[in-house]
């Protein structure tokens, strides 16, 4: 059985726990940008700017209310947990919310421990790019950026879901990762990562919130629709 998602009928949608958690979101969203603006002295540039990060919190978390993991043995769910735990590591480190400084972590040299101002810092930003928080440390650094945490808390989830499908599916042979379209946005939101990062090209880099939230949004629809998988209710 595929993992369950809930179906549309009539005017069911509007007792639908996604449209509840939509207008809680967008209201305390509205709320904390009306509040932030008028309490600083902080301007719009882009208004897409703005918004991108609400695009990234709200599809993220309506994704986790609609999508429902199968259930599993205890071995399924605990390599659906670990490979979801990995992904969302990874995602960290192409995206810079997560920086560990190999020379120093292998003792050969003192690495970037000086280059740098170490323990925790809080930065305020606009609502869902901020507030940052960052810890910087002699071999790990780690930066919560609030919309790109939920947005790939959310992915892992997804994938969490997707690899417990997999598992309890009921296939010929075996079935792994790479065998249906529905995994496609593995390697999609690995790229969404690298485009918020510093890895990608610099020819890029004034597009490369566009292009993640692109990847992101498309990324997440496939994951939670999980096309080309015949076993979804």
């Amino acid at each position: 059985m595929g993992y369950q998602t809930r179906s549309i009928g009539g005017t069911d949608w509007l007792h639908r726990p996604e449209l509840r958690w939509l207008v809680v979101l967008l209201t305390v969203e509205a709320a904390g940008l009306v509040g932030y603006f008028a309490l600083t002295d902080a301007s719009v540039q882009a208004v897409r700017y703005v918004l991108y990060p609400f695009v990234w919190i709200n599809v993220g978390v309506l994704a986790v209310v609609h999508v429902t993991p199968p259930s599993g043995d205890r071995r399924a769910r605990f390599v659906a947990a670990a490979v979801a735990v990995g992904y969302f590591v990874v995602l960290g480190l192409l995206s810079g919310l997560i920086s560990v400084d190999l020379a120093a972590l292998l003792g050969s040299g003192h690495g970037h421990s000086h280059a740098h101002v170490h323990g925790l810092q809080v930065t305020m930003s606009a609502p869902g790019w901020g507030p940052r928080v960052g810890y910087a440390g002699s071999v790990l650094t780690l930066n919560f950026v609030p919309f790109r945490v939920v947005g790939y808390l959310a992915l892992a989830y997804l994938v969490y879901a997707a690899v417990l499908d997999l598992a309890s599916a009921a296939l010929s042979g075996l079935l792994g990762l790479g065998s249906c379209l529905s995994c496609l946005p593995i390697v999609g939101s690995l790229a969404a990562g690298l485009a918020g990062g510093t890895g990608v090209a610099a020819a890029l880099s004034a597009l490369s919130v566009d292009v993640s939230t692109a990847v992101f949004v498309a990324s997440v629809a496939l994951l939670a629709l999980r096309p080309g998988f015949d076993s979804r209710p």
